[in-house]
């Protein structure tokens, strides 16, 4: 049995006029994500954790912010990507978890769908990836609203 472990970490500050997109769901708040892409973090530190776990570096090693292609793309797109990567090495999900920090907007009820549409995306039972949120509690810039940071663990098992 072979397996790898990754880590990924993202951030990104808030602004207004754009979406809040987070683990590919839709979020209802007066501002969203500033980045190149759709600025989803959640997705990001996954895309991360896994391209960790295959030794591939990080996620602007293969999508980069310079590359027009990647403007406002869907951040589940380029997940999906990093994952056909992963099964075309052998590997396969063993469970992925991940954390969303915001002070705001409350996030406890968009979880299950977030959960839902990056188990779909991996093609996974939703029983291996746990998607949790954490209130940074006041604390520094995103405890004061200014941004949304996310953290992933994932393990990988080859066939």
């Amino acid at each position: 049995m072979k397996l790898r472990v990754g880590q990924g970490f993202d951030a990104h500050p808030l602004e207004p006029g754009r979406r809040l997109i987070l683990g590919g769901v839709e979020i209802p708040y007066e501002r969203g994500l500033r980045g190149h892409s759709d600025a989803d973090v959640l997705t990001h530190a996954l895309a991360g954790a896994i391209l960790g776990a295959l030794g591939e570096g990080d996620l602007g090693r293969h999508f980069p912010d310079t590359d027009p292609r990647y403007a406002d793309v869907s951040s589940l797109t380029l997940l999906a990507e990093v994952w056909r990567m992963a099964q075309s090495r052998g590997f396969a999900l063993v469970n992925a978890d991940l954390t969303v920090f915001a002070q705001r907007p409350k996030l406890a009820p968009h979880l299950p769908a977030m959960r839902e549409q990056l188990a779909q995306v991996l093609h996974a039972e939703t029983a291996r990836i746990n998607v949790k949120a954490s209130s940074p509690e006041g604390i520094g810039a995103l405890g004061r609203g200014d941004g949304i940071a996310a953290s992933a663990v994932v393990l990988l098992e080859a066939g």
